[in-house]
């Protein structure tokens, strides 16, 4: 029995209008890695009664971006309208920066382009499930930037933040694209006092989610884009 079999898989919806697509995805996200397709939509359309069949809730959804009938930005903003919906990371052949920030002004965690890794989209996958987020450095600094410009972004911040000084030092680490397991290691601490901190600094901010919070610390100078 391997190590995937001990504990419970991953749960992960696909949703992607190409069935070679899903084929390809389905043949990584296997169960003996720890993960398992509960289900497969070929719109976003087909979400919502998607996750409604399922006997227990999904952890992930895969989510592309432009299909026919309702595309990624649309299906994620309705399904995270719902609190105890699964966490979405975009997945999509398309470089465009104002699609992808836009996926996260919806309320996905995270992105990754469909040429990536088989071995960053597992990475990916496992990341968002445990509660981080995941964006693909070849194009962060665009779509933040994007993010950041457009009017649906995150007011200015108040000056006085109240955050403490492990605090900010777990937001500077979040904007630097660490895991939450990553940053209980560097700062020698658990990874529930991380996520706790966590929700402290996105309740002191008004944020919503990490993508949020990265765009915040760019904004303020605890982390710099690099080059594009």
């Amino acid at each position: 029995m391997t190590a995937a079999d001990q504990v419970q898989p991953v749960r992960v919806v696909l949703v992607d209008d190409q069935e070679l697509v899903r084929s390809g995805l389905r043949r990584i996200l296997r169960r003996r890695d720890g993960f398992e397709i509960v289900a497969e939509c070929a719109d976003g359309a087909e979400l919502p009664g998607a996750l409604a069949a399922l006997e227990a809730p999904a952890d992930v959804v895969l989510m592309d971006l432009r299909m026919r009938d309702v595309d990624g930005i649309t299906a994620t903003e309705r399904l995270r309208a719902d609190p105890d919906a699964p966490a979405v990371l975009v997945l999509t052949t398309f470089d465009d920066d104002a699609m992808l920030s836009g996926a996260l002004r919806a309320g996905a965690v995270g992105f990754l382009l469909k040429d990536s890794s088989a071995d960053d989209l597992i990475r990916a996958v496992r990341a968002v499930a445990n509660g981080d987020g995941w964006l693909d450095p070849a194009v962060t600094s665009r779509v933040l930037r994007d993010y950041r410009s457009a009017p649906a972004a995150p007011a200015a911040a108040v000056p006085d933040t109240g955050l403490t000084t492990r605090e900010v030092e777990v937001l500077r680490a979040i904007a630097a694209g660490h895991t939450n397991s990553e940053i209980a290691a560097a700062l020698v601490i658990s990874e529930l006092t991380v996520k706790s901190h966590i929700g402290r600094i996105f309740t002191k901010l008004g944020l919503r989610d990490r993508a949020a919070a990265i765009v915040y610390a760019y904004d303020h100078g605890l982390a710099t884009p690099a080059p594009s």
